[in-house]
């Protein structure tokens, strides 16, 4: 029996447990560097005891079963356990999460494409890799490419398109055989002064490329899951602050009625350098919409979710409770937006502060 057959049915049970009603992903996959970068803001030292602490404050607030279906870990929090000698993976199964694993390398210049362009590294052994980490308890994956907007100069190029798509497709192909889930990552990023016109063109063309390789590939879409960028005006574009959810959303959904087959289960959405507040207004104002929609429309946030948790902890074991109260609280208003019922307004003044980062890369 292939890799494929004999996980297809768990790999749609995944699917869809991943991707269930009022709840979505807690993306904690931040790398060594990227972890570093968040905890230099809040004044902690980045040792592997630290982000291990960090990491079981997420994993042992109280409600987060109520609200998060899945996490997605760096491979160094996959073997991690609790300070009493519980792996997290075990801890979380039996808080009915699923364990998820990033499994690309990063990403590095593309040859040949336009200057900065850039495409992901990781193919090489994945199946291997991805072999490990299923026997380790990890049930889904992760792979994250980026497309950059610039329309003086042609980005994205079609040899970025075409390449990331194909590598997308590869990868999703690979976890499927060894008993993972894809989730399949083009992130068109909000670097850049487009305005929503452009970014939804874009975004259209490149969903569009991903989805044809899924087909080329031979990847099962019941068994994967999507986690493509909102339709948005770029950071820069004056229109920006002014666009509302309302707009975000259609936009969003028009371009996933245009390019994504009803049959992948669920619309992980990633928030991109949106603020907390923002994240969660547009997907509530997506779930709000009229016309009928087949995916579940839902979250895989990282500093979304998490952003206020941190400055609430700041690395003291004293905060712990304040900083698990915060993230429950950004989790809840994101459980709600799920079902298209958050009413605004979660976690004050403190939920719009900017989370964008220039060129993003984790």
């Amino acid at each position: 029996m292939s890799g494929l057959a004999k996980y297809k049915d768990e790999l749609v049970r995944t699917a869809r447990a991943v991707a269930s009603s009022g709840k979505g992903i807690l993306a904690a996959d931040e790398s060594t560097g990227t972890i570093k970068a968040r905890f230099d803001k809040i004044g902690v030292e980045n040792t592997e005891e630290n982000r291990r602490a960090y990491r079981e404050l997420l994993f042992t607030s109280p409600k987060i079963s109520d609200y998060i279906s899945g996490v997605i870990m760096y491979e160094e929090t996959l073997y991690q356990k609790t300070a009493d000698g519980k792996p997290f993976t075990q801890l979380l199964k039996e808080k009915g999460i699923l364990t998820g694993i990033k499994v690309d390398l990063g990403l590095k210049p593309l040859p040949g494409a336009l200057d900065g362009e850039v495409a992901v590294q990781g193919l090489t052994d994945l199946d291997v890799r991805c072999k490990k980490y299923y026997e380790a308890g990890a049930r889904f994956a992760k792979w994250r490419a980026a497309y950059q907007i610039d329309t003086k100069v042609g980005k994205p190029s079609q040899l970025v398109i075409e390449t990331q798509a194909n590598d997308l497709a590869r990868y999703a192909a690979v976890c499927q055989a060894n008993g993972l889930v894809p989730i399949v990552e083009p992130e068109v990023m909000m670097d850049g002064e487009h305005d929503i016109e452009t970014c939804a063109k874009i975004s259209e063309r490149v969903w569009a490329y991903v989805v044809r390789a899924l087909h080329d590939n031979g990847v099962f879409l019941e068994g994967s899951l999507l986690k493509p960028n909102m339709v948005t005006p770029g950071q820069s574009s004056p229109t920006y602050k002014t666009t509302t959810p309302h707009v975000v959303a259609s936009y969003t959904v028009r371009t996933l009625k245009r390019t994504i087959p009803s049959a992948i289960p669920g619309i992980m959405f990633l928030s991109g350098g949106q603020n907390e507040e923002e994240a969660t207004l547009n997907l509530n104002a997506m779930n709000k919409l009229s016309e009928v929609i087949p995916w579940r429309l839902s979250f895989s946030y990282g500093r979304a979710l998490q952003s206020s948790c941190q400055k609430a902890w700041s690395g003291k074991a004293e905060n712990i409770a304040k900083a698990q109260e915060a993230f429950e609280l950004r989790a809840k208003a994101n459980s709600e937006a799920q079902l298209g019922k958050y009413a605004g307004g979660a976690g004050g003044a403190e939920s719009s502060v900017s989370l964008f980062e220039a060129d993003y890369k984790y």
